[in-house]
């Protein structure tokens, strides 16, 4: 294939060749490749300022990553045999890891797919693509998922932040089979039922499965606090697990339903729900006086770009205290953090200065990562995101 050429900057081409797959707007020699000559999606090759092939990209000129690598090799573009083949890979993986198709089957960069997200539900499968050069792949996308998994619906819900940014439309479309309008997920042993209009993302968060499951072991007996619960991963595997109660937190009133749908679903009747902002619902508990064996924090990203970092940390702070105070002498802090911008390092640091304001001894057990459906590049940090503390909290100890 011939394709157009994008000319690196000098000394551009080092954080590639570490590993990453980005180009930055910055980077391009606009002299030589002005970006204003590519169209939203198309394929270019992407050389370095001494004109040495560095692969090929999909281009965006309207975005910050204005390059996204789809191959090393300079001559092999993303045609729907590499995609289907990446696909397959990809699946290969996650039918390795569990014993039932509920996963994230695509990760975007992490199984070389940029732009593509793509989540199983059993025998419905939800796409999201957030890229022009993947946005003109959708066809094939589509033919893709059709050949690999036969699913009975395919649905279309690219309705992310990351549309605007490369000049996309957002819609949800049903692009194969009967209209769905609720999602059938199993987790550590758990059903939930998630509604697709008006759910977050795809509609589940799998990256925090085997977090998750590490709260089961805790919970049998405990009374549990799931703050952020949307509707309801944490608590209602708690509840399932042999909590004594558990009430979820969230300021949706359609995800407190969805919890009280999924504890029906579950056979529970030890769920109860607090609709409202977080910070305030915690303030309210603690003026009540109310106290929990178990505290889960699952906020958003509260660092959503970089210059959000010194804001977002006293954010993280300010809720970590107020998770401490509401424990038991003896309780259980699960802290989990999903912004990128958030290292687990300065989490362990936050949650250690909390817990020293307030008069809290406290004891880091465990640190949880995201799921393997969710796998990290080494040279990408922008793959590994999610983080979790599991901390014992003791007041009076010392």
């Amino acid at each position: 294939m011939n394709f157009p050429v994008l000319y690196l900057r000098k000394g551009a081409e080092r954080r590639l060749k570490a590993g990453h797959l980005w180009v930055y707007s910055n980077e391009v020699d606009t002299r030589r490749s002005p970006l204003t000559e590519f169209e939203a999606g198309v394929q270019a090759e992407l050389r370095a300022s001494n004109d040495k092939p560095m692969g090929t990209i999909f281009v965006n000129p309207h975005a910050l990553i204005c390059g996204r690598l789809i191959s090393r090799n300079a001559s092999h573009g993303m045609t729907p045999q590499r995609l289907t083949q990446r696909m397959e890979t990809a699946l290969a993986l996650r039918d390795r890891l569990f014993d039932k198709p509920f996963y994230r089957w695509v990760f975007g960069d992490s199984d070389g797919l940029s732009g593509l997200v793509i989540d199983r539900f059993d025998d419905t499968v939800v796409v999201q693509i957030s890229t022009a050069g993947m946005e003109l792949m959708k066809e094939a996308i589509i033919r893709a998922v059709q050949r690999l998994v036969h699913p009975a619906a395919i649905i279309l819900k690219n309705d992310g932040k990351m549309r605007k940014v490369e000049g996309l439309d957002t819609y949800v479309e049903q692009a194969h089979g009967a209209e769905a309008s609720l999602l059938k997920v199993e987790e550590n042993g758990v059903r939930f039922e998630v509604p697709l209009e008006g759910g977050q993302k795809t509609g589940w968060f799998y990256d925090h499965r085997m977090n998750r499951q590490r709260l089961q072991a805790y919970a049998p007996g405990k009374r549990v606090l799931d703050v952020f619960s949307y509707v309801g991963g944490w608590g209602i595997q708690a509840a399932c697990a042999g909590a004594s109660q558990v009430t979820c937190v969230d300021s949706s009133s359609s995800a407190i339903d969805s919890v009280h749908h999924n504890a029906r679903l579950n056979g529970l009747d030890n769920v109860e729900t607090v609709e409202g902002d977080a910070f305030e619902a915690l303030k309210a508990l603690a003026d009540e006086k109310e106290k929990f064996d178990i505290v889960v924090l699952d906020p958003p990203a509260l660092i959503p770009r970089r210059r959000d970092q010194k804001a977002g940390e006293q954010a993280y702070a300010r809720l970590n205290q107020l998770g401490l105070r509401l424990l038991e002498r003896d309780g259980l802090l699960i802290s989990a953090s999903c912004s990128m911008h958030l290292s687990q390092e300065k989490l362990t640091d936050i949650i250690r200065g909390s817990g020293r304001k307030i008069d809290r001894f406290v004891q880091l057990l465990e640190q949880g990562h995201q799921a393997p459906d969710h796998p990290v590049i080494p040279g990408i940090p922008e793959t590994d995101y999610i983080k979790s503390c599991f901390v014992r909290s003791l007041t009076g100890f010392f």
